[in-house]
């Protein structure tokens, strides 16, 4: 039986008490089993390894994700009052009703080198970098926290980072010269060279459970029943019933993938066939999910997957990337994204807004299922939602919004409310808040963008 070589790497760095499914060129993390957790798993215990950023005090990894949508929010609709039980959400932020306690709403921050400079592209290239970008035919920006991060923590994973995408990335210029590259892509990992956005999730799940070649056409979870079944007689029966849940999920986004991935093939056919590549025709032509619904789902299921088997502590999704051309007909909204921004008081807009924080609920509640020794996945986690913008309609972004869920074992105090709109410029800086969310995940750092301080409150 072949093994990867992240079964070694996780061995050796002990990274926890984990129990790993091994199979035909594949190796999965299992949910925490607490009948395994006295060392049947094969790891360190957290006190032990040495990694006290990289693991909760409870031994779990710590995981970061963070969701985009561009242009800009309803602003109307967007804010949050009190804290804790007072804690009050509005009506763009309902779909997080059931998660209010584990939930941050920050309002007031800004990147400074976003502003002044243009709209669109040039709000949006160094929102995750917070250093200047540069017009003309040369990208140029910086490393972006949610890859500074997989910098740090992502050699004890398969992947370093998953970046996903629902929409496919612009070519050309914007009428302020900047590249559209910048509008395209939130994750950067390094000044030149935007994080390639992976669009199809058949991709990103073959990526994440190592298939390739003739074993995309084999199930994973075939290729490791025997391990399955000779661990489900040893374990308790809670336990076995906690094994059989995840392997049934699994299965479950296994069954969509394999649907996306031949429509994945009949596009590639297509596009051979005219000449041209498959990106370039419509959905679902080009073989992605004709509903946006079932699209942003599907990469969401693909993420918390990532972040229960330990294939991946970091992950992006761009659900709309700036100047956004994505239609909403299951909202009844007649205009696309962009179009809809430039009215952003209007209902249409504030149901787009809804639906892409209801997105982030999606995943938070996944996460959420998901037990993880006396809590579960998502308290070990953070996910942030960002737009580029406050206002579509003014293409103001002399603040923009931002959302937290989960709060990395009690390390992020959450159900909270926090404005920093007249705390000063040096004190309301998006990057103090990334340097106090890195913190957290054990990256440390003196400076990172515009910023040397931590986010005060935070």
């Amino acid at each position: 039986m072949s093994h990867s070589p992240f079964a070694s790497r996780a061995a050796s760095a002990g990274l926890s008490r984990r129990t790993f499914l091994r199979g035909v060129g594949v190796t999965m993390a299992l949910p925490w089993l607490e009948s395994l957790s006295s060392g049947l798993g094969g790891g360190l215990r957290a006190a032990e390894s040495g990694l006290p950023g990289m693991l909760t005090a409870s031994g779990h990894p710590k995981r970061f994700g963070v969701m985009f949508m561009g242009c800009g929010i309803s602003p109307e609709h967007w804010w949050a009052k009190g804290s804790g039980a007072d804690f009050e959400l509005s009506k763009s932020l309902t779909p997080l009703e059931p998660l209010k306690s584990k939930v941050n709403v920050i309002r007031g921050l800004f990147t400074e080198p976003a502003t002044g400079h243009g709209i669109h592209p040039a709000m949006t290239g160094n929102l995750l970098s917070g250093v200047p970008i540069q017009q003309g035919a040369i990208i140029h920006g910086g490393i972006s926290m949610d890859q500074m991060i997989a910098n740090h923590i992502g050699q004890d994973t398969l992947q370093p980072s998953m970046v996903l995408a629902c929409e496919a990335p612009m070519t050309g210029y914007h009428e302020t010269n900047f590249s559209n590259a910048y509008s395209s892509h939130i994750s950067w990992q390094n000044a030149d060279s935007p994080v390639p956005n992976e669009l199809y999730p058949s991709l990103a799940f073959d990526s994440l459970f190592e298939n390739g070649g003739s074993l995309r056409n084999i199930s994973v979870l075939d290729r490791v029943k025997d391990h399955a079944a000779k661990l489900g007689r040893k374990i308790s029966a809670t336990d076995k019933a906690k094994l059989d849940e995840y392997l049934g999920s699994v299965r479950d986004v296994e069954r969509s993938i394999e649907r996306m991935r031949a429509d994945k093939d009949s596009a590639d056919t297509r596009a051979k066939a005219a000449g041209r590549p498959t990106l370039t025709m419509k959905r679902p032509e080009n073989g992605l999910p004709e509903d946006l619904r079932d699209h942003v789902r599907l990469m969401c299921d693909i993420i918390a997957l990532g972040f229960q088997t330990d294939k991946t502590r970091v992950a992006s999704l761009l659900l709309a990337r700036d100047l956004s051309s994505l239609y909403y007909p299951f909202l009844s909204v007649k205009d696309g994204h962009h179009g809809a921004s430039h009215y952003d008081t209007s209902e249409d807009y504030e149901k787009i807004a809804r639906f892409h924080v209801g997105q982030l609920s999606y995943l938070a509640q996944k996460l959420a299922a998901m037990p993880e020794g006396e809590g579960n996945v998502l308290d070990h986690s953070c996910l942030m939602f960002i737009s580029n913008m406050w206002s579509g309609t003014k293409h103001d972004n002399r603040k923009v919004p931002v959302l937290t869920v989960g709060g990395l074992d009690g390390a992020l105090a959450t159900g909270r409310s926090l404005d920093y709109l007249d705390a000063g410029d040096d004190n309301r800086k998006l990057c103090s808040l990334y340097l106090g969310i890195m913190d957290r995940m054990g990256v440390r750092l003196n400076r990172f963008g515009d910023a040397e301080t931590r986010l005060a409150g935070l």
